[in-house]
């Protein structure tokens, strides 16, 4: 497959760049700063945190697919995964791309948002000591961060495109098992932690799925 990776150099972007590679796989890399990239991808430089999306289509024309990392690392990059997502939708309707796959996290499938003022209380999946105490005080610490991930999931949601949302828990940078457990709209009961590679080969998987299509995946060890 043809496939845009956003957010290449990051934790979850590299793995899914070198993944992707791995498997014979024809990658554009879109990045901030290509430092240290494999020679192998085509690299579009891109500054994600205020990308126009007229400056993404050369990187997407003729996609079969995108993969996108793209998340705050901290509180202060705060609405770089919303605005980055924004640029990206755009991009792809632009260039009649449908097909995207994108990180979020385990916790915000109860956190509102304007789209979804009214989630659940507690997620499906989540035990006691995750309802009770664990996805409460991970909210209240990252509740910033996670406000970005919801807008994303919104403007997914109404972006007429064939969307897949990917949400781990806590990431490790544990090695490739390609051993993990999903589940379809809902957390995982005691998935607490996941590596970022295991993450990315569960994008690359489910690209050509039709059946996760407007899909929320739970991924968990």
């Amino acid at each position: 497959m043809k496939l845009t990776i956003f957010a290449a150099t990051g934790g979850i972007g590299r793995q899914a760049l070198e993944q992707a590679l791995a498997a014979g796989h024809e990658v554009t890399a879109v990045v901030r700063n290509p430092n240290g990239l494999s020679g192998e991808a085509r690299i579009v430089r891109v500054d994600l945190a205020a990308a126009a999306p007229e400056a993404l289509e050369s990187a997407l024309a003729g996609a079969d697919g995108v993969l996108s990392g793209l998340g705050p690392r901290s509180a202060s990059e705060a609405g770089i995964a919303s605005q980055g997502t924004r640029a990206i939708v755009q991009a792809m309707r632009a260039t009649d791309v449908r097909r995207i796959v994108v990180v979020g996290a385990a916790p915000i499938g109860t956190v509102p948002s304007p789209g979804r003022p009214r989630p659940p209380k507690h997620d499906p999946g989540d035990g006691f000591f995750m309802r009770h105490l664990l996805s409460p005080l991970t909210k209240a610490a990252l509740r910033t961060r996670y406000g970005d991930l919801v807008l994303m999931d919104d403007l997914l949601r109404d972006s007429g495109l064939d969307w897949t949302v990917v949400r781990p828990p806590q990431l490790t940078n544990k090695a490739l098992t390609g051993t993990y457990r999903i589940a379809y709209g809902q957390n995982l009961r005691r998935g607490l932690r996941i590596s970022r590679a295991d993450v990315a080969h569960l994008m690359l998987r489910v690209l050509e799925q039709a059946e996760t299509i407007k899909q929320v995946i739970g991924i968990a060890n």
